[in-house]
C-alpha cells in the first residue's frame, strides 16, 4: 500500500495563474518516462497518486515542483505545477504559489535543495521491485522517518552527511513502501538514475 499523496506540512499556500517557467517543461519530458514505466501515476484501489519531481529554478532554494495528487495525469501541464518560494523544516511550513499546492513532499525536495547547492532537481518515484533490492545497498533512509515530515528531511541531511548519496544520487525510503529519490545536477541526470535501474530489471 502506497502511504502517499495527503499533506503533512503546513501550507502557505497564495493561488495564481498557471507558472511560466522552461524549468517545467524539462520536468515535464522527463516525468514521461518514469510515468510510463509506472514509477509515477495513480492506484485506483487505494484512489491515490504517487511520484513528484522538482527542479531549481535559481541560485536560490526556490523550486518548481509538480503539484499534489497529480499522479494520475499522463501528460500534466504548467497549470499542474507550483512554485516553492520558502520552507522551514523544524516548523514543518512550506510557503508555496501557483495553481496547485506544492507535493506532499516539498519538504523533503527542500531538505535536498538546502544541503547543496549542486543539486538542481529531485525525483520520487514508487516501485515495489527497486524499493526491495536497494534497501540496504544504497542510502537508506531509517525507517521510522515518515514522507514528507521534517524528521524524513532531516534524515535526508543525515545521509547526505554520513553515506555516499552525493555520488551515487539514490535514497530509500525504509519507512515509506516502495519509495526511493533520486537527486542530480539536472532533471536529466536524476530521471536516468532511477530509469537506470528500472532497465536492470
Amino acid at each position: 500500500m502506497i502511504d502517499e499523496g495527503y499533506l503533512k506540512y503546513r501550507s502557505d499556500w497564495t493561488r495564481t495563474g498557471a507558472l511560466d517557467y522552461p524549468e517545467i517543461h524539462e520536468l515535464n519530458e522527463w516525468r514521461r518516462p518514469l510515468f510510463g514505466a509506472g514509477l509515477i501515476g495513480y492506484r485506483e484501489a487505494e484512489d491515490v497518486g504517487y511520484g513528484n519531481l522538482s527542479a531549481r529554478l535559481d541560485d536560490t532554494d526556490r523550486f518548481v515542483i509538480s503539484g499534489t495528487q497529480t499522479g494520475h495525469l499522463d501528460a500534466p501541464g504548467t497549470e499542474h505545477y507550483a512554485l516553492v518560494t520558502g520552507f522551514d523544516i523544524d516548523a514543518n511550513t512550506v510557503r508555496c504559489e501557483g495553481p496547485v499546492q506544492a507535493s506532499s513532499e516539498a519538504l523533503t525536495h527542500a531538505a535536498l535543495y538546502e544541503v547543496d547547492a549542486r543539486i538542481r532537481a529531485v525525483v520520487h518515484v514508487h516501485s515495489d521491485e527497486l524499493w526491495v533490492r536497494l534497501k540496504g545497498r544504497v542510502a537508506t533512509a531509517a525507517a521510522d522517518a515518515a514522507y514528507g515530515t521534517p524528521e524524513m528531511a532531516r534524515e535526508l541531511r543525515r545521509l547526505y552527511r554520513e553515506t555516499d548519496l552525493a555520488e551515487s544520487g539514490i535514497v530509500v525510503m525504509a519507512g515509506h513502501e516502495s519509495g526511493l529519490i533520486s537527486i542530480g545536477r539536472n532533471v536529466r541526470e536524476a530521471a536516468e538514475r532511477i530509469l537506470s535501474q528500472e532497465a536492470l530489471r
